[in-house]
This record gives structure tokens, C-alpha cells and sequence, in this order.
């Protein structure tokens, strides 16, 4: 009996000595505090042009809401001086507006005709 006290007491010391660790540098422990981060991540934020142009055209070749339309939707909406673009599934219709002085219509054709080795292509551009 008094071995397994002498061994539940070595045990206990050390599981105390190794989770009360001082990991810092200078052998102070730092603790954590908490600070209110509402402040606006401007790298984020996209510049908005005054004279926006819109692109509509149709999709062939989707197969789903989620993994075409969702997927070339996210594809348009990352392309430098896009500010918004929907996919309808439904319609098989995509409309952007974009920024004409950093994007124009064709390139937004290529890049649907671009995702998934050219399993979309486009119509009706206007």
C-alpha cells in the first residue's frame, strides 16, 4: 500500500510539473488577454468604381447548384475588379458587375471556359 501512495505520488508531481511548463522566453508567464477587434480589415475591402459595367450570359455544361454554379460564382466574384457576380443554377445564367478599367467581358468568359478543363462554355454574352 505504501508503494502505490509513493508511486501515485511521484506520477501526481510530475503531471503537475510538466502542465505548469513556463513556455515564454524570459521565464515570465504571460497570460492571455482579450482585446475587441471590431476595427475593418482594409485589405479586404474591394475599391468600388463609379461607372460599373454588368455582363449576363448563359452557362452550358453545369450539373449542380453547389459544385458548378457556387464554384464558378466564387471564380468570378475573386477576379480583380469584380464587385459582385451571381450563378443561377436554375437559369444557367451568370450576371457580374465589374470595374471596365480592370476587367472586361472576354476575360470573364475565359475563366468560366477555363474552370474544370473547359467543362463550361458560354452564350448569349451581353
Amino acid at each position: 500500500m505504501n508503494i502505490i501512495k509513493q508511486i501515485s505520488l511521484l506520477a501526481l508531481g510530475a503531471i503537475l510539473m510538466t502542465g505548469c511548463k513556463d513556455t515564454s522566453k524570459d521565464g515570465n508567464i504571460e497570460t492571455e488577454t482579450t482585446t475587441d477587434t471590431t476595427a475593418t480589415d482594409t485589405t479586404m475591402v474591394k475599391e468600388t468604381a463609379a461607372n460599373l459595367e454588368k455582363a449576363s450570359f448563359k452557362i452550358e455544361g453545369m450539373s449542380c447548384a453547389i459544385g458548378c454554379a457556387k464554384v464558378i460564382e466564387s471564380k468570378l466574384a475573386g477576379l480583380d475588379g469584380v464587385e459582385n457576380a451571381t450563378v443561377n443554377f436554375d437559369t444557367k445564367e451568370a450576371t457580374v458587375s465589374f470595374d471596365p478599367a480592370k476587367q472586361n467581358k472576354e476575360k470573364l468568359v475565359k475563366t468560366v471556359e477555363g474552370i474544370a478543363d473547359g467543362a463550361y462554355k458560354v452564350s448569349d454574352k451581353s
